[in-house]
């Protein structure tokens, strides 16, 4: 498999002889060029499941298409008189549901895609519904381009990039990439949901074909029992339409309960037996290997507990930044990859996972903005207040900034935007807007699903998953799910002291209560450990050598400080220099 790369440019000239080379003789494979002034391909060498070219009804299309309801958009394109072939790519029927249907087509599919459309003299892209899979766009010399892969984009002869300051300051900040920028200067992301229209004169018009909605009729019912009732229908229909057909089903199980969840549901709808893959960091450290022990045991799964070591996170650290396209803060990067790894060598194409419940139904990441929203003064500023509130609840190096970072950085930095601006719109009151939640805990959940869910979790599950030529599957971010979660009243996402309890109760009778009634606890992944132990040296070599010097982006002694661990009240300098370092393996994997 590979992924796509879609060209727009003059029908003569420069800027076309450039796209035209990333487009075809850099992919090993003619593009379909039916249209004047684009160049559709595949790039070879880039793991992915690009598919086509391919046209229908004039267009013509590339794309990495994955869809889950098949019958539903076949069905709709016959009811509009303009039938599908049965067996169609599901790229192509994709494209059919836009060429008829238009946004409400898109709307209508469920799945794993992004499609680059040419129509004409426009190059139109489009992105699923959450964000499964991404997609990024440039232009140069009155060129447009856009690649499922942001490493061939960088690679287009055209395009002259350098690092962007202000990414690099959102990435310290909450980890990853919260929204459209990315860490080229000129190369921007589709967000989830929505519908670009590229124009041969520049200009680009967005369109959203999805965004969850606050359905709120009244205060809450008192017998939850049909919302539970309805969820656990969804549940079921999400994760059967995700399972692989002909073949054992693999699930990546940590022992709590979305990824119990799962794993039941899988256990119970599935006709194959259903593998199960845990990760140990050693048995002196708290972990969840009971639970999942316990999970697997009741599900009757064939389980398998991985052990991973610093020094294997020491040796696959550069190999696991350089998969992603946008840099992730997240230590479990390489123990993903690990598990990917093993997955596919049991003879998987399929793995599904239980990412998703936090963001969709509440996880305890909200509580700090809860309480902080409790303590709020009645005059403080509103909005600025909040979304500052939330930048903080990350825990990252955001109040670090100043001494991080060099004066130099700072002042190119003076007048950037700041980075509020990804999660302000989310956390502001509806106002009569359909698309503000009116509700503090939908809001908190809408930010969360449309930054770390779209931008975090999920480009980290397909990014490293594909890159073993497997598919990485999430049900509980089905669009379906989420829709149900925003229709559910807050009071059933969060009871009390209770996190995610209509997900809990929708799944009761499928888990021991044990698993099911227990507070959330997470892995325990030795940062700490591993920064003073095997990756001691290479983080000084890389934080502290010649390049990174020259890159002039972090002030040498605080790096010092924090490998010394100094310079903080509580042991936190772990986890910032891992940000630190994780950006750093990025920067230099793309030779920025």
């Amino acid at each position: 498999m590979a992924r796509f790369c879609a060209c727009l440019a003059p029908a003569t000239g420069q800027a076309r002889a450039h796209v035209a080379a990333m487009g075809a003789a850099a992919t090993g494979r003619a593009p379909g060029d039916g249209i004047p002034g684009t160049a559709l391909g595949l790039i070879d060498g880039e793991p992915g499941r690009a598919e086509g070219p391919f046209t229908a009804d004039g267009l013509a299309a590339v794309g990495e298409v994955t869809l889950h309801n098949r019958a539903e958009l076949l069905a709709a394109l016959t009811a509009h008189a303009a039938p599908a072939p049965p067996g169609c790519p599901d790229g192509e029927l994709l494209l059919r549901c836009w060429a008829r249907l238009g946004e409400e087509g898109v709307a209508l599919a469920e799945g794993m895609f992004v499609l680059a459309v040419a129509d004409g003299r426009d190059l139109v892209l489009i992105r699923d519904h959450v964000g499964a899979r991404t997609l990024f766009y440039a232009r140069a010399e009155g060129a447009w381009a856009a690649s499922t892969s942001l490493r061939a984009l960088r690679r287009w002869p055209a395009l002259g990039t350098s690092m962007n300051l202000a990414a690099v300051r959102s990435f310290l900040t909450f980890a990853y990439l919260p929204g459209e920028e990315t860490l080229l200067t000129g190369v921007r992301e589709v967000l989830p949901g929505r519908v670009l229209r590229l124009s041969g004169d520049g200009t680009v018009t967005e369109s959203v074909h999805w965004e969850p909605r606050e359905r709120l009729d009244g205060p809450a019912p008192e017998d939850p029992r049909g919302h539970v009732l309805a969820l656990r229908a969804l549940l079921e229909d999400a994760t059967a339409s995700r399972l692989p057909e002909g073949e054992p089903a693999a699930v990546l199980l940590s022992g709590g309960i979305d990824s119990s969840l799962v794993t039941a549901l899988a256990a119970k709808l599935h006709s194959h037996p259903v593998h199960t893959y845990s990760i140990s960091f050693g048995d002196d450290l708290p972990n969840e290997l009971g639970y999942s022990g316990l999970v697997a045991s009741h599900c009757h799964t064939r389980h398998r507990v991985l052990d991973v070591s610093g020094r294997t996170v020491a040796s696959r650290l550069a190999e696991a930044a350089a998969l992603l396209d946008s840099p992730v803060g997240d230590p479990l990067t390489v123990p993903n990859l690990i598990l990917a790894e093993t997955v596919a060598a049991d003879g998987a194409s399929v793995v599904l996972n239980g990412e998703g419940g936090d963001p969709v139904f509440g996880g305890p990441k909200n509580l700090p903005m809860l309480v902080q929203e409790m303590h709020r003064e009645p005059d403080a500023p509103w909005d600025e207040d909040r979304a500052t509130a939330y930048l903080r609840s990350y825990r990252k190096c955001w109040t670090d900034l100043p001494v991080l970072l060099t004066q130099d950085t700072l002042a190119a930095l003076r007048d950037a935007p700041r980075p509020q601006r990804f999660v302000e719109p989310y956390l502001t009151a509806g106002a009569g807007s359909p698309d503000r939640m009116g509700h503090l805990l939908n809001q908190l959940l809408h930010c969360n699903l449309r930054t770390k869910g779209a931008h975090h979790i999920l480009t980290k599950v397909e990014r490293l998953t594909s890159s073993q030529g497997i598919e990485g599957r999430a049900p509980l971010f089905d669009r379906r799910v989420v829709d149900h979660a925003f229709a559910t009243p807050p009071a059933y996402k969060l009871r009390g002291t209770a996190e995610k309890w209509v997900l809990k109760e929708a799944v009761r009778d499928l888990l021991p209560d044990t698993v099911v009634d227990r507070p959330k606890s997470g892995m325990r992944v030795p940062v700490q450990q591993w920064l003073t132990g095997p990756l001691r040296d290479l983080a000084g070599d890389l934080l502290l050598g010649r390049r990174s010097r020259q890159r002039g982006l972090f002030r040498p002694d605080t790096i010092r400080t924090w490998m010394k661990g100094e310079g903080t009240l509580l042991p936190r300098q772990g986890g910032k220099l891992w940000l630190v370092l994780t950006l750093e393996l990025w920067l230099r994997s793309y030779d920025v």
